[in-house]
Parts: C-alpha cells; structure tokens; sequence
C-alpha cells in the first residue's frame, strides 16, 4: 500500500475518531437532549410508564414554565425496552452514537448493569431508576443512583423490625424474592446486616418473575418460623403473595422495598392489601405538605397524567429534577451544558436541597449513591403512605417510631 493512500486512511480514520470523541454540546437550536430506555410494553410496565410520564411532565415543566435550562430547552427521547436487556443496550448505544444525547436514564437493575459500559466508554453521565446497589459497583464513573440503593431499604426495614420486635429471641426474618439480578438485589446486605444486629434470617425462597402461584414458598417459610417476611419482587406478585399468605392462613407482618407499589396494585390489591404492607421510602408523602408535594400537585394539575400520589411517577419526577439540576450547575459552574460538565456538576453535588421531595443530594467522585436517608411508610388499600418514622440513617440511632 503506497504512502499516499495510507495518508489518506489515517486522514479518514482521524475524522472518524474526532466525529466519536467531540464534546457533545447543546445543538444550534439550543437543545439538550436527554435519553430514556424504559419498559414501556414489557412486563411490570405500568412501572415504566409511570416512571416516563413523571421525567416527561416535569421536562415539560422546565420547558413551559422556567423556560428551560439558561434558555436551552430538554427534549426527552423514549425507547421502549421491553424489559429486554439487549432492547436497553441498544437504546443506550443509540443515544450514545447517532442521537448524541447529554445524559441518559435506564431503568431496570439487569438493563443499567449491561447498558454500564457503553456508558462508561461513551463518557455519558447516567442515572439509573433501578436503585441496584450493585450498579455501583466499581468502577461507578458516569453512573448514578437519584437515592439510596436497595442496601439502604435491606438496612432500613431490618432496623426497623429490630425496633418493633418483642420478647428475648432475635426477630426472625424470611425473604421472599425473585431469583434474578433486581430480587437477589437484598439478599448480601439483608445478610450483612442480620449478622451484625441480631436478627436470624432464617430462610431465603427465590422464584421465577412469571410465578402465579407462591403457596410452596409461603408455606416453606411458615415452616421455617418466619415471623416477619421481607419481599423483593414488582407488585403483582406482591399481590399474589397475600392472596397465597390468606390461602394458608400465614398472617405475618410483610415488607418491601419501594417498588413494591404502582398504579395497578391497589386495584388488583382491592381486598387483599388491608394493613399489612409496610415499605421502605425514601421520599415525601402528601401528609408532608413540603414544597415538594406542592410541585408534584402542580404537575398532576397542569397535565393531568395523574391525580393521586403514585410511587413510580414521583421517581420519574426525581429524576428529571436531579438532571434538571445537573444541567444547571454545569450552566452556572462551566459556562456551558456537555456531557463532561453534567458529570463534573453532579460530582460536586452537596447536600442539594429538592424541597422535600426527596433527601438531599451528596455525589463525589467516589460516591454516586445520591443519600442513605430512609423512613418506613406504611401503605394502605386506599392509595395512602402513611409515615411510621421520621427520615433516618441506618445504624446511627436516629430511628424514632411514629403513632399511627
């Protein structure tokens, strides 16, 4: 091959590789482009419809009411995952390549886990719905959690079952979960903590997500002396576990992490949910009338997505605002809205207030985690979160229970 046409190879692929590598900017038009693979169509999908309504309203918010980010408008691009982790990769490969997008939401714990290299090779701050603690696993650069990972929820309601528990013999607890990345999610740190604290997890049941019937499960852990049953899964099959647990009279207190719920669960759990859900979140509840919930009625007001508080549309709105956030301390910070800057911006994040709609926010270069701030809320059959502590941080004795 002549020197020539080497030179002109190397000409080629050096344009190539400035077309990959350029800073991606806000476009001539004065747009900053945020990209959201979410399940849409997929199982558990009412979730991730929730979740996108919530980031498109308050997107929509920015754009009508504040006139954006310094006057650069957020246009939000959806992709349907399917729940399909090779959907997400390539809706993340797509964002990251010809969309050229400034950030970028997955959703759940599977899909941020596969979508994190090419997140990390394309340098493209990310926020994850799915709050898997093992997304932050080294190396967490570019990647974050809006809150407190479920290490914070597995930490929370052990403590807090520590601080209701009666009679001398350690509380005995039974996890109930899904047997892939998003239900064995509790498994390590519910063991961490059991150890440390004196509680005896004395059984551990996994079962597949398309299970319809958890009769073998619940009765296994009746058999095993569970007295406090600490779930893992989306809500329908939380419904199905109370309808197993009334079928062989099993009536022992149960806990979930905050996923526990969407708009479907209280009208499939008409009948069933009673009293007897208990959670952990990491979030403001309409009894707090914070300025928070005042945003969020504004919202359900002005685009009429939703009228009553919803667990998944407040993540969505969460995360928008984080981004939103983002978009503006790289503004005021850097002069201008690229991928670096957002991530700088985020990294130098200290105690960001959000009106309490959510704990403030803390990231450093080598934390993402967002906050470890958790309170227990009960959930009732009529939609209702009621608080039964104050905010708290595990294992520092903050804990204060609330009369119901």
């Amino acid at each position: 091959m002549c020197k020539a046409t080497l030179r002109v190879i190397a000409a080629i692929a050096a344009m190539i590789l400035a077309v990959v590598m350029t800073p991606v900017g806000p476009s001539a038009a004065g747009t900053i482009k945020v990209g959201a693979a979410i399940n849409l169509t997929g199982p558990a999908s009412t979730f991730g419809q929730y979740h996108a309504k919530g980031t498109q309203d308050y997107f929509n918010y920015v754009n009508d009411v504040k006139g954006g980010v310094s006057g650069n408008k957020i246009e939000l691009i959806l992709v349907d995952t399917g729940y399909k982790v090779p959907e997400a990769i390539a809706a993340v490969r797509k964002f990251a390549v010809s969309e050229r997008v400034h950030m970028i939401a997955t959703w759940s714990a599977g899909e941020g886990l596969a979508a994190k290299p090419i997140v990390q090779r394309y340098q493209i701050p990310t926020i994850n719905y799915s709050t898997s603690w093992e997304i932050l696993e080294p190396p967490i650069d570019y990647f974050y959690l809006p809150f407190g990972s479920y290490r914070l929820d597995c930490y929370a309601i052990l403590e807090y079952i520590r601080t209701i528990h009666r009679g001398k013999e350690p509380p005995k607890v039974g996890l109930l979960t899904y047997n892939n990345a998003y239900g064995r999610s509790i498994h390590k740190p519910s063991r961490e903590y059991a150890e440390k604290h004196n509680i005896n997890i004395v059984a551990v049941e996994e079962f597949p997500a398309k299970t319809v019937d958890l009769t073998t499960e619940l009765l296994r852990l009746k058999k095993s002396g569970a007295e406090y049953v600490f779930m893992q899964m989306l809500p329908a099959a939380v419904i199905t576990t109370f309808k197993c647990a009334d079928r062989i009279n099993y009536n022992m207190p149960f806990f979930g992490t905050w996923t526990s719920t969407d708009p479907d669960f209280f009208k499939m759990g008409k009948g069933l949910i009673g009293d007897r859900l208990v959670i952990q979140f990491s979030g403001g509840v309409p009894s707090d009338q914070s300025e928070g919930i005042a945003l969020l009625k504004d919202l359900w007001t002005r685009y009429k997505t939703v009228d009553a508080f919803d667990a998944s549309y407040w993540e969505g709105v969460v995360v928008a605002m984080i981004m939103e956030r983002a978009f503006q301390r790289a503004q005021e910070k850097f002069g201008n809205v690229t991928r670096e800057t957002i991530n700088a911006a985020m990294e130098s994040f200290s105690h960001e207030p959000f009106g309490g709609l959510f704990p403030a926010i803390t990231y450093s270069k080598n934390d993402h985690e967002g906050s470890f701030t958790s309170r227990i809320v009960q959930v009732r059959e009529d939609g209702q979160f009621v608080p039964l502590t104050n905010f708290f941080v595990p294992g520092t004795g903050q804990i204060t229970l609330i009369k119901k």
